[in-house]
């Protein structure tokens, strides 16, 4: 069967599923294999839940007419989407970066769908069986579509924008994450610089931070939608940012109050501010959308607990990111503050180096104290008043334990695998 037809047979399925645990009824089974398993072996079980279509590639799991049988599933799925991407011929819009990728997606959604159908990748499904997902559920009535990418190595953005043919795209920044995929920092640039190269062979736009001076030195030949808080000469001009803690900005005369936090988030909201009014959404409908939207997910997060203010921002963490979480933390106002951090992943050879130098900065500000948490923080442990090390999260658990910790302002931040919002059952 070609794509054509496996095609057909999609467009007659409400859905795609790769997990026989969440499937629904008339849906189309991808079956994926794992490092520990061979979903083949659920097709069985897939069609009695419900779907229409199976598609494997193991025939001992053929089951009857109902079964597609491909020679590889993962390939079969990526093709399907881009198939199916080109049938639709929607606009898309795809962004990248180190920093900030997924609450920028949901911003650019929030805005909008203030006047289009909008759909957007759900979560973080940003990888190379993610994207392809996230263009299968798009549908005839959506108007525009929003596809996160993410990668930890080079020619992965190059292979998602390949599959999904972004009519736009927008990086967030250039950072410190996934060094060891990457190579260092410089193949992080060029491994999210793919998403540009792309758009520039392709004749298409790209939406950019000039303030920012790769963003500007690497588009300056393409089509570009700019924004600034310095040059009045861009597409939008950004009069005033503040944040203390949650970010305001003052754009067309209109003030914008988000319920996001720190500076480094300015710039999310600067570029969905961007992509609205590109798209003829009009200011007043942005900025309810943008102060209505609420972080979730350990991102930016506020949260009240036993008299404490606490910053919840343990979703993820490189060194770019808890740089500037430290940075807007000393800048907040607080008689009383204390920063929980943890270890940072994906570093590599850098890890050390990188994990030192965080130390470094936090040696030099006895403005607030700081617990720093897990192996690689540990390894470049100091004797310093106001900063405290453990090797692990349950020798954090027990010094936590006996401390009383009321009115205070907490920043807690480190990698996913860190899990540091298991602090907050403590606090």
């Amino acid at each position: 069967m070609d794509i054509l037809q496996i095609h057909a047979c999609f467009l007659t399925c409400s859905s795609v599923s790769i997990d026989t645990r969440k499937i629904g009824a008339n849906s189309m089974f991808v079956a994926l294999k794992g490092a520990n398993f061979d979903a083949n072996s659920f097709a069985s079980e897939a069609l009695e839940k419900g779907a229409s279509y199976v598609l494997i590639d193991n025939k001992d799991y053929y089951v009857d007419s109902r079964t597609i049988f491909v020679d590889d599933t993962l390939s079969t799925l990526q093709e399907l989407a881009k198939f199916h991407r080109n049938y639709l011929g929607l606009p898309i819009i795809a962004l990248t970066g180190s920093n900030g990728k997924t609450t920028t997606k949901e911003l650019f959604q929030v805005v909008l769908s203030k006047k289009y159908r909008t759909k957007a990748t759900l979560g973080n499904l940003n990888n190379h069986i993610g994207v392809p997902l996230t263009l299968l559920s798009f549908t005839k009535e959506t108007e525009i579509g929003i596809v996160e990418m993410g990668a930890n190595h080079q020619k992965e953005i190059a292979f998602l924008c390949d599959i999904a043919q972004p009519d736009y795209g927008y990086v967030t920044n250039f950072g410190k994450a996934h060094l060891e995929g990457f190579g260092g920092v410089e193949g992080v640039i060029k491994g999210k610089s793919e998403m540009y190269d792309f758009l520039h062979s392709s004749h298409r736009k790209v939406f950019v931070n000039i303030d920012d001076p790769l963003q500007y030195s690497k588009t300056k030949n393409m089509e570009t939608i700019t924004f600034s808080t310095s040059d009045k000469n861009c597409f939008v001009f950004i009069d005033t940012i503040e944040a203390n803690p949650y970010v305001k900005i003052v754009v067309e005369g209109k003030e914008i109050l988000s319920n996001l936090i720190g500076f480094y988030n300015a710039t999310n909201i600067c570029s969905a501010i961007t992509v609205g009014l590109y798209f003829n959404v009009p200011i007043d409908d942005i900025k309810t959308a943008i102060e209505q939207y609420q972080p979730d997910n350990n991102r930016s997060q506020i949260i009240y607990k036993n008299g404490n203010q606490i910053v919840l921002d343990a979703y993820n963490a490189n060194p770019s990111s808890m740089d500037v979480a430290i940075q807007n933390f000393i800048q907040l106002r607080h008689s009383k503050k204390i920063a929980i951090l943890g270890d940072m992943f994906e570093l590599g050879d850098e890890s050390f180096q990188e994990h030192y130098n965080i130390v470094q900065k936090l040696k030099n500000d006895d403005n607030f104290t700081c617990f720093l948490i897990g192996n690689e923080f540990y390894k470049v442990k100091v004797e310093c008043q106001h900063l405290h090390f453990f090797q692990t999260f349950e020798d954090f658990t027990v010094f936590l334990r006996t401390q009383t910790i009321k009115d205070t302002l907490i920043l807690v931040k480190g990698s996913r695998g860190m899990a540091l919002e298991r602090s907050l059952d403590i606090l």
